[in-house]
């Protein structure tokens, strides 16, 4: 259909402060209106398809090849993103609106992905008023854990209305919910998911040099707490970059006025301060002492800044930040990882002697960090590799989602994902099949285990297995693949109406 479309450096800005862009393809309004109407039928005559949307009405797939679309996915993911075996199809006319929630990761204990390793997009096939039940996004709240905002704080609610065919681009951790629908109408929104394979090595968007340093959007308004800390490691990573630690101007004026801050009791006014005095690059004894101690603050915001600003302040804000893995509380700790990540290599050592902790929980958040530093955590894929026989599930979740975002195709690291395939949990198994379609045919050694892995119990893992081998490109994974599809081949048309 076209070149891609590729996202401006604009709307990538506001991507990586708000978490979302809205998008308006070009089909013709007769495309919305005949899915509307074979979506009405499905749903009347067969209930919900669940995973079966995009096989059961094939027009879909003609949304997700659109160049409007596809460039969007592209400019965020990378262009060889991956669409998740899981998509679903929202229906409402509910006069209630529903509960905010971040979409799980089979559980909410998972630690989330602050840089978009994974995205969303929301499709509504018919206009969408404000009476009928828009989706609302919360704006900025990707990178929190936590709900930052009470249940009725509404005023800064994103809504998606607009013509048929509007579209919603989101880092796959926004606050969304489903509004009221009052206006007796249906309305319906098409989830599909879609994840990134390999970490950027440059910009996957229109992108353009000048716009190289990070800076602030214009658009982006004061509800949204202030991370630029956060933004610059996002926008750095996302350049293929390490991620920027000049040192301010700040004057002692200025940075002590921020330390005061982070005691007052106005909570943006601490994430505020926590922000600036990270970006401050000013490692004085003072605003490390400050910074470990906002990694405290019982507003996420807060912490999070502080985790990123002490990994700016080099080795004495390391330190600060892998006592503060080990720490009991598992905000805290969990904080601290994000800060680990951002600050690069200088903790690959420090993080992996907490690999040999008791404690679950900081070594769960280790693994992560490092995980999240790509290639520049290789030399600890060994000791990755032996937490895949760690009796605890958790540890071995994060151990092999961790080999699979380092991304090396090392036999260690192809050794730890055949384990992690064959492993007793699901979540487990699953992650090892994302993690090897990463490595293409470099793990074509897996190709046994993973072949096993088509008839596993688990339709993700099934769903991973073949993504694995379609990666590999090999005649041997090609031949085990198309006898797998074909025998499991979907027939659109044939319905409970219509069976043969």
């Amino acid at each position: 259909m076209g070149d891609l479309q590729l996202l401006t450096d604009a709307q990538m800005r506001q991507f990586v402060t708000e978490g979302y862009v809205f998008l308006k393809a070009d089909f013709a309004d007769e495309f919305h209106v005949k899915l509307s109407e074979t979506l009405d039928q499905v749903y009347k005559e067969e209930g919900n398809p669940g995973n079966n949307i995009l096989p059961r009405i094939p027009d879909l797939a003609k949304v997700f090849d659109h160049p409007v679309i596809s460039g969007a996915l592209s400019s965020v993911l990378g262009e060889d993103y991956m669409m998740h075996p899981h998509r679903h199809g929202h229906f409402n006319r509910n006069a209630e609106a529903g509960g905010w929630h971040k979409d799980s990761y089979w559980g909410h204990y998972k630690m989330r992905n602050h840089h978009p390793w994974w995205a969303m997009i929301f499709y509504y096939p018919q206009e969408v008023t404000l009476d009928m039940g828009p989706t609302g996004i919360m704006p900025g709240t990707q990178c929190y854990q936590t709900r930052t905002f009470a249940e009725n704080e509404t005023q800064e609610e994103r809504k998606a209305t607009g013509r048929a065919g509007t579209f919603a681009l989101v880092h796959y951790d926004i606050w969304h919910r489903a509004n009221a629908n009052i206006a007796g109408k249906d309305r319906y929104m098409l989830k599909f998911q879609f994840m990134r394979r390999l970490a950027p090595t440059k910009a996957s968007w229109d992108h353009h040099e000048d716009a190289d340093t990070w800076v602030n959007p214009e658009s982006y308004t004061s509800p949204i707490y202030e991370h630029e800390v956060i933004w610059r490691d996002t926008w750095n990573w996302l350049l293929g970059k390490e991620n920027d630690v000049t040192q301010s101007d700040a004057s002692q004026e200025q940075l002590a006025g921020w330390l005061n801050e982070l005691e007052s009791e106005d909570k943006a006014i601490r994430v505020r301060a926590a922000d600036q005095l990270g970006l401050s690059g000013n490692g004085s004894n003072e605003v490390i002492n400050g910074l470990t101690q906002a990694l405290n603050d019982a507003f996420e915001p807060v912490a999070l800044n502080a985790a990123y600003g002490l990994a700016r302040l080099g080795e004495a804000g390391i330190d600060q930040l892998l006592k503060a893995l080990l720490d009991d509380s598992v905000h805290v700790s969990r904080a601290a990882a994000y800060g680990a990540s951002s600050a690069g290599k200088a903790t690959v050592k420090g993080l992996m002697h907490i690999l040999d902790s008791n404690n679950v929980q900081a070594v769960g958040c280790a693994v992560f960090a490092l995980g999240e530093m790509g290639e520049a955590a290789t030399e600890a894929v060994p000791k990755l590799v032996e937490l895949m026989h760690a009796q605890n599930e958790i540890v071995r979740r994060n151990a092999v989602e961790a080999i699979g975002l380092i991304g090396s195709a090392s036999e260690p690291s192809v050794k730890g994902l055949e384990l992690g395939i064959q492993d007793a949990d699901d979540q487990v198994r699953f992650m090892a099949g994302m993690a090897l379609t990463k490595m293409g045919s470099k793990a074509q050694n897996a190709i046994p285990v993973i072949a096993h892995a088509l008839n596993d119990e688990n339709r993700y893992v099934r769903a991973t297995a073949v993504d694995a081998l379609y990666s590999m490109n090999t005649d041997k994974a090609k031949d085990i693949l198309l006898k797998f599809l074909r025998d499991s081949r979907w027939c659109a048309s044939t319905t409970p109406n219509s069976t043969f």
